[in-house]
Order: structure tokens, then C-alpha cells, then sequence
């Protein structure tokens, strides 16, 4: 029986994971593909993005090719979740040309691709490689990492500096662990931006790292699949901050706030409120789904920062509730602030 190849997508909030995940599921060229969401919240938001694909359908359970883990970042519950998940996908391993792993934007990726040297997961699926999603246009405005000049001035004055937060942190954790590194949101840069910051992340990587740009998470599959890396085999060459840890320690201040409420919104209306509330709280990402008045279909709203994306991908079916669900992603988010600042 063959080891299934798995690929892990990292990335920061908002990079365009999701949109990746559903282009490359419509876009699969015959490949028999598995999906494990990893979602920060309790409302299952990417998982149902997914599903809401309508890829499988031909399949007599679709939804089987898609498994969702909810209980925090993934490196943090390979033994509670992901270790039975994958024990399961396993099982079915002749019906699965690839597993796809798309990480909380929380996720260290490095703990992650240790759970595939366990002898039970070993000896059944082997790490692909790994992707990082990086939002291009974040980073040309220093949201991310700040200024790249300046940046760039103080790595060199002191070649000893510390990161000031987890965030930043993660964020080299996840280029260091990178087969590949994403470049989303290009459309958004003119050409001195783009070069800018395609140089200075290719400063960041190992040798042999590429930097591709891609526009609304299309690109060609034959790209992302098939490195045969090995990577869990590589480890030593994906140096990370939390290497000398026994376990890594999450900014315990970074919490999730869900909203389920019975009120329709109009968008721009709805769009202007979370506006505001970015700039009274520390939001690092707020996704879900909202009701439109008069609108037979169902709006899906990502924002990161006080960038907004919407889109309708679907009717509401019959049998279910017409709410509006959010999830906000930030530090030290009350649940009440955050509802009343939308009411």
C-alpha cells in the first residue's frame, strides 16, 4: 500500500489558505483528494467554505474527504485530534491520491510535520512538503513584520535581536519550514512593491526556496504537489525559535470570539461597523457568513486588517437558519464588546 502524500499549508491569517484549498479541489486533474480543515473558533467556518465547493458530489458522502478539527491549533492536539484523524484517513489510504492539511494561521508547522515520524503515521503517509501562504500585500505595508526597510536596518545593526511578539515569530517559523512560499494578493502591488518584497523574502528562505506569485489562489497544482520531500525525514534544516522547547507556549493574551445572531445585515452597512470595531480592538481576522436582507444567497465575509472580502457562493438551503455567524480572531477579545459594536 502506497504512503499517502501530504501537503501542509501554512500561513498567516487572512493569507488566502482557503481559497488555495478550493482552487486546487476545483481544479484537481483526477486526483483523489483529502482535506483536513484546521479551525481556530467553533463554527467550522473554512471546513463549510470547503464543503460549499460541491466537489465531491459524485461521491455517495461527499463530506467524508473533508475533516475539520476544532479543537485549537493543530500543533498543539496531534495526539487529541489530529493522531485518530489521521489513524482513520489511513484506513482509506487506497482511495486517497493526496492529503491536504490546511493549518490554523496560529499553527507552528514544524510540530506538526514531527507527529509524521510516529512509526503508526509513519509507515502510511509521508510529508509532501510545505506551502506558506503569505499576504503580499500585508507585507508591503509592514502590517505583518513592519517596515522592510527599517526591518531590514535593525537586523543588521544587531544580528542578536529579539522578536518583540509571538506573531512575528511564527511568521519566521513558517518560512523556515517552507518548500514553497505563496505570494497572494500581487494584483494588489505595482512592480517596485512586488520586487520589494519578493527580495526580501527570498532573503528569509533556505536555499533552493522559491517565491511564486499567485492572483485569487490559482495556480497550477502540478506546482504544489509532488516535492517528495520527505520533509519530516528533514527537519534539521527548518531551524524554528521553539526548537530547545519540550512544548511551545502560545500567546495565551490571542483568543476567538463567535457571533450567532438572527439579524440580517446589509453589506456595506455591516462592512462600515467592522471598520470601526478594527480600530477600537486588536482584530487580527474576522471571517463568517451573513444574512442579507432580500439576498436568496448566502455572503461570505474574510477581512484581515480593515481589508474587507465578500463574496454570495450559495443559496440558503431550506432547512436552515438564515444568521449571520462570525468569528473574530484578535487579543483579548470580549464576546459582549464585540457584539454590541455591531448592533
Amino acid at each position: 500500500m502506497h504512503k499517502i502524500p501530504v501537503t501542509v499549508i501554512t500561513g498567516f491569517l487572512g493569507a488566502g489558505k482557503t481559497t488555495l484549498v478550493r482552487h486546487l479541489l476545483q481544479n484537481n486533474r483526477g486526483r483523489r483528494i483529502a482535506v483536513m480543515v484546521n479551525e481556530f473558533g467553533e463554527l467550522g467556518i473554512d471546513g463549510e467554505l470547503l464543503r460549499s465547493c460541491q466537489i465531491c458530489d459524485e461521491e455517495e458522502n461527499p463530506e467524508n474527504n473533508i475533516v475539520e478539527l476544532t479543537n485549537g491549533c493543530l500543533c498543539c492536539t496531534v495526539q487529541e485530534e489530529f493522531y485518530p484523524t489521521m489513524k482513520q484517513l489511513l484506513q482509506r489510504r487506497e482511495q486517497i491520491d493526496c492529503l491536504l492539511v490546511e493549518t490554523s494561521g496560529l499553527a507552528l508547522p514544524k510540530p506538526l510535520v514531527q507527529a509524521f515520524r510516529w512509526p503508526a503515521i509513519r509507515n502510511g503517509a509521508t510529508v509532501d512538503g510545505v506551502i506558506t501562504v503569505v499576504d503580499g500585500k500585508a507585507l508591503a505595508e509592514g502590517t505583518l513584520v513592519g517596515d522592510l526597510e527599517a526591518l531590514e536596518a535593525q537586523r543588521q545593526s544587531d544580528p542578536n535581536l529579539e522578536h518583540e511578539t509571538p506573531i512575528e515569530e511564527l511568521f519566521e517559523d513558517q518560512l523556515a519550514c517552507a518548500d514553497l512560499v505563496l505570494l497572494t494578493k500581487v494584483d494588489l502591488l505595482d512592480d517596485e512593491e512586488l520586487t520589494k518584497v519578493k527580495t526580501w523574502l527570498q532573503r528569509e528562505l533556505r536555499a533552493g526556496v522559491k517565491v511564486v506569485p499567485c492572483y485569487n489562489g490559482e495556480i497550477n497544482s502540478d506546482i504544489l504537489l509532488g516535492f517528495n520531500a520527505a520533509v519530516e525525514d528533514n527537519l534539521a534544516n527548518r531551524p524554528s525559535h521553539h526548537d530547545s522547547e519540550e512544548e511551545h507556549e502560545h500567546d495565551d493574551d490571542i483568543n476567538s470570539v463567535q457571533l450567532i445572531l438572527n439579524q440580517n445585515f446589509q453589506p456595506e452597512a455591516l462592512k462600515n461597523k467592522l471598520e470601526k470595531l478594527v480600530q477600537q480592538e486588536e482584530i487580527y481576522r474576522i471571517k463568517g457568513f451573513v444574512n442579507v436582507p432580500n439576498k436568496p444567497m448566502r455572503l461570505v465575509l474574510q477581512g484581515v486588517g480593515d481589508r474587507f472580502d465578500s463574496f454570495y457562493d450559495r443559496l440558503w438551503h431550506t432547512d436552515e437558519s438564515r444568521q449571520t455567524r462570525l468569528v473574530f480572531i484578535g487579543r483579548n477579545l470580549e464576546q459582549n464588546r464585540v457584539q454590541q459594536a455591531l448592533l
